[in-house]
């Protein structure tokens, strides 16, 4: 299988309102480093599994609404905690419809699966990863 990984950021501001996340329970911010992985089984006819140039664009798109978004005020986590996982699966989704809805174009091989890895810190990450 191949893959290309792309990467941006994001700056965000929320809480965590269970007694479980300790002082992360106050509005707090945060920066995400985001990497989009897109695997494919096979490469194109122009050797590419993704063109990195559009994968770029296209997870920039997706992770503009949450950028210096607090998301305690955010539709898309009413009733949800915004978890670094919470989050990851969000952006997941919102890529996985972005391809479904032709946002690659047509170079490169079709995506068969995803995976966004959040980093949150230097020492700690989370992903969601599937099929499409």
């Amino acid at each position: 299988m191949y893959a290309v990984e792309v990467r941006d950021h994001i700056m965000i501001a929320h809480s965590l309102p269970r007694p479980v996340f300790g002082p992360a329970q106050a509005m707090h911010g945060a920066t995400f480093v985001v990497d989009a992985a897109f695997f494919t089984d096979e490469l194109d006819e122009d050797g590419l599994a993704v063109d990195i140039g559009r994968a770029t664009e296209l997870l920039a798109s997706v992770l503009k609404p949450l950028n210096y978004a607090n998301l305690d005020e955010a539709p898309a986590f009413a009733g949800r905690v915004s978890t670094t996982e919470a989050i990851a699966r969000h952006i997941f989704d919102a890529l996985a419809t972005a391809i479904a809805d032709g946002g690659l174009g047509g170079a490169g091989a079709p995506v068969r699966r995803l995976r966004i890895t959040l980093h949150e810190s230097h020492v700690a990450r989370a992903w969601y990863e599937a099929d499409l």
